[in-house]
């Protein structure tokens, strides 16, 4: 009988971001472990739509600790996705290429 595969969501929310684990077997996934770190990356945007330095470490910061959890997975494993935060941010490359760096792996920004 063949292993279960591991599966992992990143969700970079404006206020919380997520980190859902699980594994996939005979077609359904059992989440095996639920992370949810409070980080007010949106509270740091400001009126001309750029993230404060303070907002970015704060995301940086979990996304280093998410990255420690994941390592070990491989690429096609994990989906890492932000949402109308880094949509808005005028700034969002500069934080995407660290945010990337320190998760170790790609993060899509969607609509």
């Amino acid at each position: 009988m063949p292993s279960a595969t591991r599966l992992a969501a990143v969700d970079l929310g404006s206020n919380s971001f997520r980190l859902e684990i699980g594994r996939l077997e005979m077609g359904q996934i059992q989440r095996t472990e639920y992370l949810k770190e409070t980080v007010r990356l949106g509270s740091g945007l400001d009126d001309s739509r750029r993230l404060s330095v303070e907002s970015m470490a704060r995301g940086l910061a979990c996304l280093a600790r998410f990255g420690e959890r994941l390592a070990g997975f491989d690429p096609t494993q994990v989906r890492a996705v932000a949402t109308q935060t880094l949509r808005e941010a005028r700034n969002r490359e500069e934080f995407l290429v660290q945010a990337q760096q320190v998760l170790g792996f790609p993060i899509d920004v969607i609509s």
